[in-house]
């Protein structure tokens, strides 16, 4: 058996953790969604030491996506020249006034795909529509939209085009530790951190003098996570630490990098709870910007609103916990969601309901 799944090694680890005391309330934050969900599954929030508190944070793309974003792939699916492709969870999240799922029942062309590449064949095979696929994700996705778009370029499918909505996790850790959030210490994405390495975190834990711990998503890997930062955080030392080593390299992924660099660059966007923050999101670069919609099309959504009730935006902030909005479990579920933290396999909502 391997050592991630080995269960004495887990009873050792939890007996480890049980055994740490804080004097006063210390908080860590997972950003992966991946991570949150997990840690639910295998009640790892169980077994930590006492005034220690896990907090979710903004590592579910779709929920960290501004509604902005979503009115205006609405109003791209409305029309009758264009075919909407995009991955699953994006279907159910609520804009402003309806979401992508409420216009596809009314007839509009909205296509759920596993690749954008899948898109690309929508495309070759539809050439007198326009193709939009939803570029929504973190660095871990980028790589393979990217290779979609140099592919468009090489077989002159000029009908392929994206809606960029990609999330860059740097700008984002920053944006939390500026905002005095009290966060002690990290645990570290283990998709994104396989694409742009440990190395990538240094400066900004650094700067704040936080630590953080890269890992993997088997319950041992993530035991082994809480101890490394737990253990900095009581001895009052920095660290920035790797225990994802199988898949995470220091440098990261130098291909997936410059394949990223080719196609991209940064811009300012907005993401939910946590406003507009700069550099944070990526642009076609010029050489490529006539595959993005918006530079093809113009289209007006309405002005975006918020649900009134409704906290993702604190959640994904860590100011609040899933379970303590009002919505929770009562008007919010997943199969009537309020908002996008609990429709996304990611989402920390979507979560904390399904192993409450």
């Amino acid at each position: 058996m391997r050592d991630f799944r080995d269960p004495v090694l887990f009873k050792q680890l939890a007996n480890r953790l049980k055994a740490f005391e804080f004097e006063k309330e210390t908080k860590i934050m997972e950003v992966c969604g991946t991570h949150t969900m997990n840690i639910r599954r295998y009640g790892i929030h169980t077994i930590l030491p006492t005034n220690l508190d896990l907090l979710s944070g903004p590592g579910c793309p779709v929920c960290v996506t501004d509604n902005s974003y979503i009115d205006y792939a609405i109003e791209l699916a409305r029309l009758d020249d264009v075919i909407i492709t995009t991955f699953g969870d994006m279907m159910r999240v609520p804009g402003s006034y309806e979401s992508l799922e409420m216009v596809h029942s009314r007839g509009g062309d909205v296509r759920v795909v596993y690749s954008p590449l899948d898109s690309l064949e929508i495309a070759k095979d539809n050439p007198d529509k326009k193709v939009v696929f939803l570029a929504v994700g973190f660095e871990t996705t980028v790589p393979t939209i990217a290779a979609t778009i140099i592919s468009a370029e090489k077989l002159k499918i000029n009908n392929f085009y994206i809606l960029t909505g990609h999330k860059l996790i740097i700008p984002a850790i920053r944006a939390l530790l500026s905002a005095e959030n009290d966060i002690s210490g990290f645990i570290l994405p283990g998709h994104v951190s396989a694409i742009i390495g440990v190395n990538a975190y240094r400066e900004v834990l650094e700067h704040y003098n936080v630590p953080g711990v890269v890992t993997g998503f088997e319950p041992i890997d993530i035991l082994k996570g809480i101890a490394r930062l737990v253990t900095a955080i009581r001895d009052g030392v920095f660290i920035l630490a790797n225990e994802y080593r199988r898949v995470v390299t220091d440098e990261g992924n130098l291909k997936a990098l410059e394949l990223i660099d080719e196609v991209f660059e940064p811009e300012d966007v907005a993401w939910r709870g946590l406003g507009t923050i700069p550099l944070s999101g990526l642009k076609l670069r010029d050489k490529y910007a006539h595959r993005d919609i918006r530079n093809v099309v113009d289209v007006t959504p309405p002005p975006p609103r918020e649900h009134p009730a409704c906290r993702c935006g604190d959640v994904l902030q860590g100011k609040l916990k899933p379970d303590e909005c009002p919505l929770f479990g009562n008007l919010c579920t997943p199969d009537n969601p309020i908002g996008p933290c609990m429709i996304s396999s990611e989402g920390s909502c979507h979560a904390y309901f399904k192993y409450r």
